[in-house]
């Protein structure tokens, strides 16, 4: 388990961060989100043991990072926003270089950099420099390199910024896959990326934790609901009274057009798009599209922020 109490940060007089007090399990994916200079940022320096709290502590399975450095850091793993590479090593050199760092030696430290490298998919560039690695592949050894030692807690700083579309879909695999055996923390502005890739969000703003918990969690204690969107073929009408008389609907509106179906935007209480797909086919409604708004978590976290409170669990 990660432990923040009261963590507070000052530079120069500014309270960058303030009491921040979270738990996280291990083994889950947490996502950091927030405005710039909410405070991510710094938070997840404290965390990883890169910068020092002007107040508060860090715990690590009940050890204090502050009084136990050493021991306390050989469990983290941590990729800045920019990979900390030294582009005149190829790719083995770097992670031989990162593994020694961590105390690895001989012939673990070889089994380590081939493990750490097939893990992200550099087999292929290992000869390769680092500074002529495209951006994905960077960010690739970047993830190497901060859990080549096997760390319990991996920290990453904006891991999808700069990729592509496809890159952004390697890379979320890859954060899925270090879930269970690592902890994962992450910080990001995509919130579409946010949703697929973490099992609980820690919304920060203006230093502070302003909601903690999953998004059904967040949208429960805000009164929200939630939006599923529905391309389907038939008679409009007909569609909304079927969809509107289901338990747990609080709204069926017409959003566009596609062709010639349908494109429904359904508000519901809880996630219900079985119970919505199986009455739609039953029906005999041409179902060509179905899944949660992509719109939703950015309506949600613009509700959190907007006015820079913290909300009751």
């Amino acid at each position: 388990m990660i432990q923040g109490d009261q963590l507070t940060k000052y530079f120069g007089g500014r309270g960058e961060t303030r009491d921040l007090c979270f738990r996280i399990e291990s083994g889950s994916v947490v996502g950091f989100l927030g405005l710039n200079g909410s405070g991510k940022t710094t938070t997840l320096r404290m965390l990883a043991g890169d910068l020092a709290p002007s107040a508060g502590t860090v715990r690590i399975h009940g050890r204090d990072i502050a009084a136990e450095p050493r021991v306390v850091k050989r469990q983290i793993g941590f990729l800045p926003e920019i990979a900390p590479l030294y582009p005149e090593m190829t790719v083995r050199e770097y992670l031989g270089y990162a593994g020694g760092l961590r105390g690895l030696r001989a012939r673990e430290l070889r089994e380590r950099v081939s493990e750490a490298a097939a893990a992200v998919g550099l087999e292929t560039v290992m000869g390769q420099l680092a500074g002529d690695l495209s951006h994905g592949y960077r960010q690739r050894l970047g993830i190497a390199q901060a859990t080549i030692h096997r760390p319990e807690l991996v920290i990453l700083d904006e891991p999808f910024a700069g990729l592509d579309p496809a890159q952004i879909a390697e890379m979320r695999a890859l954060i899925r896959g270090l879930a269970g055996t690592h902890t994962v923390l992450l910080s990001s502005h995509l919130l579409s990326e946010i949703r697929q890739t973490c099992d609980r969000l820690l919304v920060m703003g203006s230093g502070r934790i302003l909601a903690d918990g999953t998004e059904e969690e967040l949208q429960h204690r805000l009164s929200t609901e939630i939006a599923i969107e529905v391309i389907a073929r038939g008679d409009f009408v007909s569609m909304q009274s079927l969809l509107t008389g289901l338990e747990g609907v609080r709204s069926v509106t017409l959003q566009g057009e596609e062709g010639d179906a349908h494109r429904l935007r359904v508000g519901c209480e809880t996630d219900i798009r079985e119970a919505l797909a199986r009455s739609l086919v039953e029906a005999g409604f041409g179902l060509l599209g179905l899944h949660r708004s992509e719109h939703e978590l950015e309506e949600l976290f613009l509700e959190l922020t907007r006015d820079g409170s913290p909300r009751d669990a």
